[in-house]
């Protein structure tokens, strides 16, 4: 059938009937109407070949625009993502940026930079080092944060959960210590995740909200008890810090950063949640920094030894190193 003949079946002009033929113009649910009626072969066919001809289409064009945007994904900790078994490495660059953009829920490049843009703590000088990592730690926390069960937020029901937690920094195995963490924290309305660090990253910990409850996510980046445990409360602090809900991102390394007044409340409220201020004072007028000192002292506050040695060490009363002895070192399950 020539295509003058199938326009006059359709009734449609010739040059509309070429354009068809071509994939120019497209095959319009009415049009399939015509070469049903025209050809004895349902609409529901045409419109199926249409469909799948415009997705093929879609597809090469945004495989193409992958393929001028893939050097993007040098900005982001692949080898760390591709090990801890997050995205797949593609056997191309592009490849690899679609498994990172389908991993991350955007459509592109340009949506993540706007996505960034947007988001509350961008002005935390650890996502001013390395966004795309900062981002995708994060990202990486709120997909394990989807997988726990929590209640709506409340404030007083979790400051009853942290003196309990206090207890618990003298427990092991830390891995069972965590899961109970969790479980109290989570019966408050806070979700605690830990996400192992990715490079470029440099992250203690952050603390955020989803919708109706709050997330502590922790990198455990230095391994040791005492940083875990200050960190911990550190991000607590921002959670309780006057009922506002905002994005707090912690570097691992604050005391090379000026704190602004949020971060000095939260190191206060960390402080004084694990120690008592007049007895740690007294403790410290004694000036008896020994182990078995630190131990007693450590027993009478009821948590970990490692807790009051790294708290004289950030207050300088002894040297870095001098009590590490005392602290923990405590490790991500899967690092056994």
């Amino acid at each position: 059938m020539t295509q003058s003949e199938l326009a006059q079946r359709l009734g449609r002009p010739l040059k509309t009937v070429n354009e068809i033929i071509k994939g120019k113009a497209a095959i319009t649910p009415e049009t399939a109407i015509q070469l049903e009626r025209a050809l004895g072969i349902s609409a529901r066919f045409w419109t199926n070949l249409e469909t799948q001809y415009r997705n093929i289409l879609a597809r090469q064009q945004a495989k193409t625009e992958l393929e001028t945007q893939a050097a993007w994904v040098d900005r982001f900790p692949i080898a760390d993502l591709v090990r801890h078994r997050l995205i797949e490495r593609g056997s191309t660059k592009a490849a690899t940026l679609a498994h990172l953009l389908s991993w991350l829920g955007i459509s592109s490049p340009a949506a993540f930079d706007r996505v960034a843009a947007a988001a509350a703590y961008r002005a935390s000088p650890a996502f001013a080092a390395s966004p795309e990592a900062v981002t995708a730690w994060l990202h990486w926390g709120e997909l394990q944060a989807a997988d726990i069960e929590a209640v709506p937020f409340d404030a007083r029901r979790f400051r009853k959960v942290l003196t309990e937690i206090r207890l618990l920094t003298r427990r092991e195995p830390f891995a069972q210590v965590f899961e109970r963490v969790q479980t109290v924290c989570a019966e408050a309305g806070v979700i605690v995740v830990l996400t192992p660090e990715l490079c470029g990253t440099r992250l203690s910990g952050a603390a955020r909200w989803l919708g109706s409850r709050a997330v502590i996510q922790l990198s455990l980046r230095h391994k040791s008890d005492d940083q875990f445990w200050f960190t911990f409360y550190h991000e607590a602090g921002h959670v309780l810090s006057g009922g506002r809900r905002r994005e707090f991102v912690d570097g691992a390394d604050l005391e090379d950063v000026q704190p602004d007044d949020d971060e000095r409340a939260a190191d206060s409220f960390a402080r004084d949640a694990l120690l008592s201020i007049d007895d740690y004072s007294r403790f410290v007028e004694a000036a008896d920094f020994s182990r078995n000192a630190v131990r007693a002292f450590a027993e009478a506050q009821s948590v970990a030894p490692g807790i009051v040695a790294g708290r004289l060490e950030r207050d300088k009363h002894v040297g870095p190193g001098q009590l590490r002895s005392l602290k923990r070192t405590l490790t991500f399950t899967s690092d056994r």
